[in-house]
């Protein structure tokens, strides 16, 4: 039997760009003609509700993703911002996340950020090629990046993140490596790395349907890989999570959250939300949401998650943190039971195959990906799915 936890975490989705990118299939829409203010009515709708329904306890993490949480007006920012505070008791050193896209945060916006209580920003860069950015329909330019990170700073925020990509189309371990060094050069504390995936319902895929989309070759692409973490590495960054870099005491606090199957709230458009072992996901549509937050929680599903389920989750995205799944976590999620007595034979078969470890400590045992596993990642987090004892 499972331990219940109230969520701790809370993900906020503002699903308004200034334009969709050619590789995204997140709920987003282009800002032009929305209804914000009705939205942000409906997400204040939705949080009454939510914690009508369940109660928070101290709220340590928020993130507010999107879409581009940043194409807010300093007025909208300020009102959402304190809507989450009225609703949701933030804790006294909580990490409160906003992503923003590099030329959307003037100094006025940022100081809205700033006193509604947002603390870390995660920049969405991608890359440091103006001709590459225009190529995957990003609309900022480098030089946005550097006036974003300045502006920031001049402001007061110190935790700061950027996102980077690898694998995009015509990107060559050269173009990577002029990136990084950039990116180095700005001495954040926090770097997420991520490689291409091809989604449907993008621009990317249609090009890609019609063999006009010209993806690095598999071993070009492994070949950015191991210069990340060599670069990254290398520069005094603790490789902490298959896609995540952090200065000691900057790793991402809410995505940890995830990574260690723990439950979090979930609000806004398309949000997905986990507690009590039930998963939830909200209406995509803008309208349709609005609609819906006026009379209930605006839920287009529930799942509730089985025992043998949630066990798999916590090993597939506990394994993504290099520090490894400890025994002990399994056993206070899951009522005692023993992750040996449920994962044995496929851990010991991936062990055997030198894709996992195991680190014994006075009290726990930890299991870990290898240096092998990291690179083999989805083999290990497969093997993982369908299988309980």
């Amino acid at each position: 039997m499972s331990v219940l936890q109230s969520p701790r975490a809370i993900y906020i989705h503002i699903p308004f760009c200034t334009n969709k990118c050619h590789y995204c299939d997140f709920t987003s829409y282009v800002l032009k003609g929305q209804p914000v203010d009705q939205y942000l009515d409906a997400l204040e709708q939705e949080m009454q509700r939510t914690v009508a329904e369940l109660p928070p306890v101290q709220i340590d993490t928020v993130f507010v993703g999107g879409g581009t949480p940043t194409v807010l007006t300093p007025p909208q920012m300020e009102r959402f911002l304190k809507a989450v505070r009225t609703y949701f008791p933030l804790a006294p050193d909580v990490e409160f996340t906003m992503e923003a896209n590099p030329g959307t945060t003037d100094i006025d916006k940022l100081c809205a950020m700033k006193a509604g209580g947002v603390n870390r920003i995660s920049f969405g860069v991608q890359s440091f090629d103006n001709g590459l950015l225009e190529r995957i329909g990003r609309i900022h330019n480098v030089d946005d990046v550097y006036r974003s990170l300045e502006n920031a700073r001049s402001v007061g925020f110190t935790n700061l993140s950027i996102d980077l990509m690898f694998g995009l189309p015509g990107q060559t371990v050269q173009h990577l490596a002029d990136s990084v060094n950039r990116a180095m050069e700005l001495g954040l504390p926090h770097y997420s790395i991520y490689s291409l995936k091809v989604e449907e319902n993008t621009l990317f895929h249609k090009l890609y349907e019609r063999n006009e989309l010209p993806l690095p070759p598999e071993e070009e692409e492994f070949n950015m890989f191991m210069l990340l973490m060599d670069m990254l590495k290398s520069n005094g960054y603790a490789h902490y999570e298959i896609s995540n870099f952090a200065k000691p005491g900057f790793e991402s606090r809410h995505n940890s959250t995830y990574w260690r199957n723990e439950p979090y709230y979930g609000l806004g458009a398309g949000a997905h939300g986990y507690a009590n072992r039930i998963r939830h996901v909200n209406l995509k549509g803008i309208t349709p949401y609005i609609d819906a937050a006026s009379e209930r929680l605006p839920r287009l599903e529930e799942l509730e998650v089985p025992e043998d389920e949630a066990m798999e989750d916590l090993m597939m995205v506990g394994l993504r943190l290099l520090e490894g799944v400890p025994a002990s976590r399994f056993s206070a999620q899951f009522g005692g039971q023993t992750l040996e007595s449920k994962f044995g034979p496929v851990i010991n078969k991936l062990m055997e195959d030198g894709l996992l470890e195991s680190v014994k400590t006075d009290e726990d045992t930890i299991y870990r990906l290898t240096d092998k596993g990291v690179l083999l990642g989805n083999e290990v987090f497969g093997a993982f799915i369908g299988y309980t004892a």
